[in-house]
């Protein structure tokens, strides 16, 4: 390696890598224009509510787009899911192969932030998921049957980020408009 190439390489590197942290903010203030909005919301008007609500927006932005930059954006990298399912990761990788593998059974999946509300570091949110089961779920396939259930989750937010969820799904109307439950 010649002397040249040398001094060059951490230059180079060094460029590449202000190049990629300039475009964090852009991504981060693009990305936030695109978040899905809540139908309704009642919270109060301060710096801390208004961060819980963006981590809210970001993180139901993530489900309806199974874009995982919205999930890193949403999530404290110490976030603790407190109704852990069964089989699931704890921490970020958790919904994101929650994600994934629904995402498989409902490819054309929307969310829907139907009600938030904000109080302290808490934010109860009421959510929406409707789509078409056309892939596969475990050993069932889809046959197009529309999709259309309810949760509810309640997030702690730290430094703007959801630290830990408490959340309820509507299991068993998903489970039976996908025919698995008569």
């Amino acid at each position: 390696m010649s002397i040249r190439t040398t001094a060059v390489r951490p230059a180079l590197l060094a460029a590449v890598a202000l190049t990629l942290l300039a475009a964090l903010p852009a991504f981060a203030a693009s990305a936030d224009a695109d978040l899905i909005r809540a139908d309704h919301v009642a919270a109060p008007d301060t710096p801390q509510a208004a961060a819980a609500v963006l981590a809210a927006r970001r993180y139901a932005t993530f489900w309806h787009t199974g874009d995982a930059r919205y999930a890193s954006a949403a999530l404290s990298p110490a976030f603790a899911d407190r109704t852990l399912p069964a089989g699931r990761a704890q921490g970020t990788q958790g919904p994101l192969d929650a994600s994934k593998a629904f995402r498989a059974a409902v490819p054309d999946m929307r969310v829907q932030i139907e009600d938030m509300v904000v109080a302290g570091d808490r934010v109860a949110v009421h959510l929406r998921f409707r789509g078409h089961f056309t892939g596969q779920f475990g050993a069932t396939h889809g046959q197009n049957q529309p999709i259309d259930f309810q949760a509810f989750d309640l997030y702690r937010v730290a430094d703007g980020k959801i630290a830990e969820n408490w959340h309820l799904e509507d299991n068993q109307t998903l489970l039976r408009q996908m025919g698995m439950l008569p």
